[in-house]
């Protein structure tokens, strides 16, 4: 299959590398966020999502574009027909209404991490603490209602739309923690050498999933949550799932957590 790279440079305006071959284009929109969604050494879209998409699209003849996009306009970008659909370590849990979902097709752990020396061990010490998130995702949402009694309150919660750089605050000492899914701070400790310490207590186990409109009614997103079954089922999706995490099979258990 070929994947192919747009360049997103406005909310009406994309540049795009076309294809020759025939079969129709899924464009899904996502950030980018290793493991899951980020450029190989050739500029090229590679990840957990992207290699899992490739796969279940082209099960049913369709190839794709990964269309970066700011994670702040995914849903107007979806409603305005500019992409086809979400796949970027989408958590589902508290989302079920706002979009059609394919899924969930893996778990993931969102938590909190620190640096090695930080009097931080659990959540409650985060209490009047200084946390950095990525905005629109589930730990700032996590953060600003509190509605688990695990919560504390925070003395300053920032909220940053570029991904990285809420390790670069933690990094600098502008913060002391951050709250982002744990594969990902895996994944960033691997590539920038950088030693943080994770939490053990999570803050949530949430389900990933594939969004569409609500208004959607081509019937794509059910075909894609049967082919994604498929995959799971035949061996695939621990397969690709292998080439980027170690124990594949633990993030398949979606059978193991209830999304409400």
């Amino acid at each position: 299959m070929t994947v192919l790279m747009t360049a997103l440079t406005g909310c009406n305006k994309t540049d795009k590398i076309t294809d020759t071959t025939k079969n129709p284009a899924i464009k899904i929109g996502s950030d980018n966020y290793p493991p899951y969604n980020f450029l190989n050494e050739d500029g090229m879209p590679t990840g957990i999502d992207v290699d899992l998409a490739t796969e279940a699209f082209g099960r049913m003849g369709y190839k794709i574009e990964i269309i970066p996009i700011s994670w702040e306009q995914k849903k107007k970008l979806l409603e305005n027909g500019e992409i086809d659909c979400i796949m970027g370590c989408f958590s589902m849990k508290g989302r079920l209404d706002d979009y059609q979902w394919a899924g969930p097709y893996m778990i993931s752990r969102q938590v909190v991490a620190v640096n090695p020396g930080s009097d931080i061990y659990k959540l409650s010490d985060l209490k009047g603490k200084k946390l950095a998130v990525q905005s629109t995702t589930k730990p700032e949402e996590i953060f600003l209602h509190r509605t688990d009694e695990r919560i504390p309150k925070l003395g300053n919660l920032i909220s940053l739309e570029n991904r990285e750089l809420i390790y670069t605050f933690l990094g600098k000492g502008y913060v002391d923690a951050l709250g982002a899914h744990e594969e990902s701070i895996i994944q960033y400790m691997k590539d920038y050498n950088m030693e943080l310490r994770i939490l053990d207590e999570p803050l949530m186990t949430v389900g990933l999933g594939v969004a569409f409109a609500k208004d959607d009614t081509r019937g794509i997103c059910q075909k894609l949550e049967q082919t994604l079954a498929d995959m799971k089922e035949d061996g695939t999706a621990a397969k690709i799932i292998g080439k980027y995490l170690d124990d594949p099979e633990k993030y398949l258990e979606v059978d193991k957590i209830g999304e409400e």
